[in-house]
């Protein structure tokens, strides 16, 4: 694995029949979902636990997302998520995701998700630990 690769973080899916709508393509709500769990797996792969980071009183929240979908997923299409991340300021953190079908490499979406760290009481506050999320 290159050294681009071990920064960013990658996660595999497979479409399933109940998350698609009536034109056969995977539901536009549903895709939040899915970057919501690649962001998961990506702060756990850099050595965070979502759970604990929550019961140190530090509240990870999404402020702002903006997807622009390029194509659409089909039930059964295998696709997978690469994220990567960047600091915006000292309390946002932006999440870069995109989405590809496997099969073709073909890029579905792209996403910029931006997260800040708040207080159980909902008062903003530094993520001390996000420099070990940032990949660049």
């Amino acid at each position: 694995m290159t050294d681009k690769l071990k920064k960013i973080g990658l996660v595999h899916f497979e479409v399933r029949d109940y998350e698609c709508d009536m034109q056969g393509i995977v539901n536009n709500a549903v895709y939040q979902n899915y970057l919501e769990h690649a962001r998961h797996q990506f702060i756990k792969e850099k050595g965070l636990n979502f759970a604990e980071i929550t019961k140190q009183g530090v509240h990870l929240v999404l402020i702002k997302a903006e997807l622009e979908y390029k194509r659409s997923l089909q039930s059964g299409d295998t696709f997978y998520i690469q994220t990567r991340t960047e600091r915006e300021s000292k309390l946002k953190l932006a999440f870069h995701q995109q989405v590809y079908r496997t099969r073709d490499d073909q890029l579905m979406l792209n996403a910029k998700m931006t997260v800040t760290a708040t207080t159980k009481e909902g008062r903003p506050m530094v993520f001390e630990q996000a420099d070990l999320l940032l990949t660049h």
